[in-house]
């Protein structure tokens, strides 16, 4: 999970879990330490999500249960698999709001532009991240392919 903060508003971008290893025997998920966000929850505009792997989008169930009224961008596939996630964790009235690549979108200082990048997993999308304080390029993860199944 990153999280950007400009003039007191916390943008997430993604919102995974960890797999153990071999030295964590019986534990089944890591997640991320929401304590930074547990009394700043209010202060959240958004969840941007880059792709469906567990990595990216396994803690969403977490961090919803907490406040559900986050909106939580993503691409069609990536929002499917998390409103699969939230219904068995039985969360209901979420904001999810689908995007693709080549949209722009404003939320409150942040403006975030979609951009689709190659993976392992179809949908994906990188995220041109632009504020008052500059630009920065959330790729998510990416691959390269010499013969991408798009084509591109």
């Amino acid at each position: 999970m990153t999280c950007f903060e400009i003039n007191g508003q916390l943008l997430l971008m993604d919102a995974g879990v960890l797999f153990p290893d071999e030295y964590h025997p019986g534990v089944d998920l890591i997640l991320p330490a929401l304590d930074y966000l547990s009394d700043r929850l209010d202060d959240v505009v958004a969840l941007v999500l880059t792709h469906g792997h567990e990595d990216h989008i396994g803690a969403v169930p977490y961090l919803l249960r907490r406040r559900n009224d986050i909106p939580v961008f993503g691409s069609k596939l990536t929002l499917a698999l998390v409103d699969a996630k939230l219904k068995e964790h039985r969360i209901r009235n979420t904001d999810l709001r689908l995007v693709a690549e080549g949209d722009r979108v404003k939320v409150d200082e942040y403006d975030l532009e979609f951009l689709s990048v190659n993976h392992s997993i179809p949908d994906a999308l990188a995220v041109a991240v632009r504020t008052t304080a500059g630009m920065v390029l959330n790729t998510g993860d990416f691959k390269m392919d010499q013969l991408p199944l798009d084509g591109r």
